[in-house]
């Protein structure tokens, strides 16, 4: 089909999309807004195929791109983002319940086995983590380090902010990523993230550097970790669309599963900037009391665990 003959058979339907646009723009309901995306979408990728004129495929992918952020988007927008994080997170987390069940049990019990393990077998550590990180998690954490000495400056408070926030989230987007693997993926992750950390928290807890290093760990690893796991439950649910489908289409199935998905995947971005605040301007100053620290890091936890339980629970009046 040459161009001519591909417009002149599609422009309706190109038409149609542009006023479920203007009619979404407006809060009215379109019904089949997504079967008008999906149809837009196989039309781009028709005119891309064959070279057609790049000023009609420049209008095609601006009409995606609106319709992109229509479909996935808007729902996010509503409410603004304290309602997001506050309601909608938590509400999205407890639909995924039994992913959310299965990572955390894979996560925990992998990092509770490999602790134990290198807590009775000390050498254990040297086959999960080379000998130069294993040198370099015992100086972080060595009381007698000058770094212990010294609280931490805003300048470099912040400085560590940053960098956490890049390693953090590298973490997670890898670990949601993996889930594109029909959910393989991001398991796999999960369970290496859980055998390193409980590596190396057995290996600090046998050379006696605990005192230094829990009171650290405490106070983020609510945030963090809990981070981790969702990023899996999010990257597993779109493998999973691909592997199950059922009586619908794998398009349908995968558009499906991006709408339970994103909520979970902005969330576990903002607890994750949470915790690389803690961790940079809270967990690593010497002059607050370990006490305080394990006082504060456990009610963190305690409100990680109620608030994903509880919010955006709608309750019945008596």
């Amino acid at each position: 089909m040459r161009q001519e003959a591909f417009e002149r058979a599609r422009a309706a339907e190109w038409e149609r999309f542009e006023r479920a646009l203007a009619s979404i723009a407006l809060r009215k309901v379109v019904a089949d807004f997504p079967r008008l995306y999906r149809v837009l979408c196989q039309d781009l990728v028709l005119a891309r195929d064959r070279r057609f004129d790049a000023a009609l495929v420049q209008r095609l992918n601006a009409l995606a791109l609106r319709g992109h952020q229509v479909l996935y988007g808007a729902g996010l927008a509503q409410g603004g983002f304290l309602d997001l994080f506050l309601r909608r997170f938590p509400r999205a987390v407890r639909r995924e319940w039994r992913l959310a069940l299965l990572l955390s049990v894979f996560f925990y019990g992998s990092f509770a086995a490999t602790f134990l393990g290198v807590r009775s077998k000390p050498d254990l550590v040297y086959s999960i983590v080379d000998e130069a990180q294993v040198a370099s998690f015992e100086a972080m954490y060595d009381p007698a380090s000058d770094h212990f000495d010294e609280p931490r400056g805003a300048a470099e408070g912040v400085g560590m902010f940053f960098f956490y926030v890049g390693n953090n989230v590298g973490v997670d987007f890898r670990t949601f990523a993996g889930g594109i693997l029909f959910g393989i993926g991001s398991l796999f992750i999960i369970g290496i993230n859980g055998v390193l950390i409980g590596a190396v928290a057995g290996h600090i807890s046998n050379v006696g550097y605990g005192e230094t290093f829990y009171p650290f760990v405490i106070g983020h690893g609510s945030f963090e970790l809990t981070a981790v796991v969702l990023s899996g439950v999010a990257g597993m649910r779109m493998g999973l669309a691909l592997l199950v489908t059922g009586p619908r289409s794998r398009g349908a199935m995968l558009r499906a599963a991006t709408l339970r998905s994103v909520p979970i995947l902005y969330g576990t971005i903002a607890i994750t900037v949470i915790a690389a605040v803690i961790e940079a301007l809270w967990s690593g100053q010497p002059v607050i009391p370990a006490q305080v620290r394990y006082a504060v890091g456990a009610g963190l936890w305690l409100l990680v665990i109620v608030w994903l339980a509880l919010g955006g629970r709608r309750w019945r009046r008596a």
